[in-house]
């Protein structure tokens, strides 16, 4: 996804008088992998000097580790919203294998995937996303990317989870998740909602991530 689905809680801290920064990833699928540096060197770009707190969604989840380590000193907390949940060290696939023969069947004869809102059907898309302005400029800023993007092992350096963690789940499919946080001792939160709750409810969430960086 682009950036306009975390602008609406930028905007929300930023009101508050907090700094908020969204980088774009929309162009890290472009080329021959491996595609985790491209990530890695987007977020360090446009990350301002420490204390920082770090927020991932969904598979972005992934790649906290790396940035973690290369922000090493300067993060104070890693904040995950109903994302991916790295291990604590050795490797983790962007894609489970049922999950990979799944993109797979939608991928073209070049190996690109359609965008991720037409894996759905539009009414799903409509109710993850219900004010119609919004679901516009999400959908058309959105990436097709490679069907290798998904079969990337992404490398978790050792002790990455020095700083405290803190974990945010809207539904079933990140409950998995949100126990093995649990189980790690960070403080766990459910917030009710579909995957891209923090487009419809941004001040709810900009509260969750204020308390939670605390």
């Amino acid at each position: 996804m682009g950036p306009s689905t975390w602008t609406p809680v930028a905007a929300v801290l930023r009101a508050r008088g907090r700094a908020a920064v969204v980088p774009s990833l929309v162009d890290v699928g472009a080329g021959a992998p491996p595609y985790w540096p491209r990530i890695v060197d987007e977020v360090l770009a446009s990350a301002p000097q420490g204390p920082l707190v770090i927020v991932a969604h969904s598979n972005a989840g992934l790649f906290v580790p790396l940035i973690a380590e290369a922000l090493r000193g300067q993060i104070s907390s890693c904040l995950f919203v109903d994302a991916a949940l790295p291990p604590r060290t050795g490797s983790a696939r962007a894609a489970e294998p049922e999950h990979l023969a799944f993109l797979g069947a939608m991928a073209d004869p070049d190996g690109i995937l359609p965008r991720w809102t037409d894996w759905w059907p539009d009414e799903a898309v409509a109710e993850l996303i219900p004010d119609g302005a919004a679901r516009r400029e999400i959908v058309a800023e959105q990436p097709r990317l490679p069907l290798a993007y998904y079969d990337q092992e992404i490398p978790v350096p050792a002790k990455w989870d020095h700083v405290r963690g803190a974990y945010l789940w809207f539904g079933e499919p990140y409950a998995r998740a949100a126990k093995e946080a649990d189980e790690r001792g960070w403080p766990v939160t459910r917030i009710p909602g579909d995957h891209l709750h923090q487009v419809v409810a941004p001040a709810e969430i900009a509260d969750w991530l204020v308390a939670a960086s605390r």
